[in-house]
């Protein structure tokens, strides 16, 4: 029996500004954050920058036509904020801006729905050493940029991202220190936290107030499935502490209103929340269009004295633990196949978020924004690059949203992490998620199996069997 996804199915692929630009210093562009911190001896591995990353900048033109010719319906890039707003203030650099006007209209030309993503990591560099997220000023300027992309771009642009998982942004870079800017204090990377929440929701009145009606606003937040080790009761309440961090600290305010009473009383050692203030909850609570679901791997906890604890700080990117509660929960890696990045392959963790969220958000529409693995990928000698490990991977978690398809999930689309080889973050060059290759001393772009794969189901609608890899001169592509 095949697997069938709805006439209207949105099938696109992602990327991200820093990881696949390039062009550092083109188009009047300061550093960010990100390029502080690749250049900081010992935070990348390799010492890998950004830099030069795919060179996306200067081969704008190819890789749009790269996506045409896979069949890509939509693609979710991200808009680099010091390329458009080299401080973080004033008025925007117009080459900046040229470039995404012209992306916008190559996708355009090919019948590629632009999906545009305001922030993905890479604050510029001159407002992090104002105080960054964990300063209140920030959101307010993040409002500001909002503001101008949408001018420049929504007359063409309809589908909008404010942040790209304002976790990793707040914890990874405010509370492990492993993502830019590199701190590791559990403090800032709450007040991170608040007004990344904060300049979500500012960023969206911005907005409405700038784009036509038939704009649609989204977040992509990256939603864990988190999973208690046991049933017993201290496990259980480990599982409740890390979804209220991982979790509910962005979907309590930006769904309902509120930030969970838990989350509180979990971390008043720590702070008191006086960073929160009158009003901020309601200002960060504003209707969306559709949700978008971030997911690799799920998250398994127990309490902390579990002599089976394998994971100390439960995220394997972090160094220091990201978690303000870590001292109260032990993590553990789920058995079974791992991928590239050590992360547990478990389908289940997706289709268990997006009937999660239908049911806590029945009349919000879902969206994956973001799903793929990293292998370890080589070039054959004929030239062509087999995948089989991503092919299985992506079939198993393309079959669990089909899953939560037939079970009521209102799910809209699904985009593949990601369409190249890029720099991934604190592993440089080393992980490959692309679906198609990329040789980084020749810049030279070869569509893996899973790209051909992906091809067929982006043109069919119907999830092909992982065996079913055609070749590039079998599609009906553009």
């Amino acid at each position: 029996m095949s697997v069938s996804f709805p006439p209207g199915f949105l099938w696109g692929t992602a990327t991200a500004a820093y990881q696949i630009e390039g062009a550092a210093r083109e188009h009047g562009r300061t550093p960010s954050m990100w390029d502080t911190f690749s250049h900081t001896p010992g935070k990348i591995e390799h010492g890998h920058t950004g830099d030069i990353a795919t060179d996306h900048v200067n081969r704008r033109s190819e890789d749009v036509r790269l996506m045409a010719y896979l069949g890509i319906g939509a693609y979710r890039f991200s808009v680099s904020w010091s390329r458009v707003q080299p401080t973080g203030r004033g008025p925007a650099v117009q080459r900046g801006l040229d470039f995404y006007r012209g992306l916008v209209d190559d996708l355009l030309d090919r019948g590629i729905t632009p999906v545009l993503t305001l922030y993905h990591w890479d604050l510029p560099q001159d407002l992090e050493s104002a105080g960054g997220w964990p300063r209140r000023e920030t959101a307010y300027r993040f409002a500001e940029y909002a503001r101008i992309v949408a001018e420049a771009l929504g007359d063409r642009v309809k589908h909008w991202i404010t942040l790209n998982e304002p976790w990793c942004s707040a914890f990874l870079g405010y509370g492990s220190g492993v993502h830019a800017p590199g701190q590791t204090n559990p403090v800032s990377a709450l007040r991170a936290a608040h007004h990344l929440n904060l300049g979500h929701g500012l960023a969206v009145d911005a907005l409405r107030g700038a784009l036509p009606p038939r704009a649609q606003i989204s977040v992509s937040l990256n939603l864990a499935a988190v999973r208690a080790r046991t049933h017993a009761p201290a496990d259980l309440d480990a599982r409740r502490r890390i979804d209220a961090l991982a979790n509910r600290i962005f979907t309590g305010p930006m769904l309902s209103g509120a930030y969970p009473e838990d989350l509180f009383k979990d971390t008043a050692r720590l702070t008191d929340w006086s960073f929160v203030h009158d009003g901020d909850p309601a200002a960060i609570r504003r209707p969306l269009d559709w949700l978008g679901v971030n997911y690799y791997t799920p998250t398994l906890v127990s309490a902390p004295k579990d002599p089976e604890a394998d994971r100390r700080d439960g995220h394997p990117d972090s160094g220091h633990s990201p978690w303000p509660c870590a001292d109260s929960v032990a993590f553990h890696q789920p058995p079974g196949e791992q991928t590239e990045m050590g992360w547990s392959v478990d389908p289940s963790g997706l289709y268990d978020v997006l009937m999660r969220y239908s049911r806590e958000a029945p009349r919000l529409p879902l969206v994956v924004t973001e799903n793929g693995a990293a292998y370890a990928d080589k070039m054959a000698a004929d030239g062509t690059v087999d995948d089989p490990d991503r092919i299985s991977y992506l079939h198993g978690h393309l079959a669990a949203v089909h899953r939560a398809l037939a079970e009521g999930a209102d799910v809209r689309g699904y985009f593949l992490w990601s369409l190249l080889d890029n720099f991934e973050w604190a592993h440089g060059y080393t992980k490959r998620f692309g679906a198609v290759h990329v040789d980084y001393e020749t810049q030279l772009r070869t569509p893996k199996a899973s790209a051909r794969w992906y091809a067929r189901l982006a043109s069919t609608g119907v999830l092909p069997d992982v065996r079913d890899v055609p070749a590039l001169s079998d599609l009906p592509l553009a």
